[in-house]
């Protein structure tokens, strides 16, 4: 579903959730301009309808020992759905990554892996990563420091998209 279907209402929720998923429904209702009822029955239909997946803890990784951040681009053997499909899967199954993304290019996928020391992380790479089913390549970049991690997407663009259409 488009974000067009959504009036301003439940995009200004949207919005107020993704930068803070903790507010009470009463905080939420009083920035977005209507009482708590309405409110909270709005968030529900976004849950249902999908718009809203969950609600999660930003943790700081580093904090918790994580060290190490790799980017892998993996390029397949074959690019069969049914290969595509199981190597998603399999990424589901590793702890280490903590993101999957098919692409369209020269790689295949790319990962987002976090470990606590590089040992750990090359481990991954040669006992798991490497030897997966239907691997052909694997190039690595160790992540020096983040610039910008915002989740989530930019309800200001949104907003000035529906506005030019309008």
């Amino acid at each position: 579903m488009s974000g067009t279907r959504l009036d301003p209402i439940d995009r200004k929720i949207l919005a107020e959730l993704q930068a803070d998923g903790r507010m009470t429904n009463v905080e939420l209702a009083k920035r977005v301009g209507i009482s708590a009822p309405p409110c909270l029955r709005r968030v529900r239909t976004l849950e249902e309808a999908g718009y809203i997946r969950g609600y999660h803890a930003d943790v700081d990784s580093r904090e918790l020992g994580f060290e190490v951040q790799v980017f892998a681009m993996v390029g397949l053997v074959s690019q069969a759905e049914s290969d595509l499909s199981a190597f998603e899967d399999r990424c589901r199954e590793w702890s280490l990554v903590r993101e999957c993304h098919m692409l369209n290019g020269e790689v295949d996928f790319i990962l987002k892996c976090v470990a606590p020391d590089l040992s750990t992380f090359q481990s991954f790479l040669t006992n798991d990563l490497l030897k997966a089913d239907n691997v052909a390549s694997v190039k690595t970049s160790l992540v020096i420091r983040d610039a910008k991690d915002e989740p989530g997407v930019p309800f200001d663009v949104l907003e000035e998209r529906i506005n030019r259409i309008a």
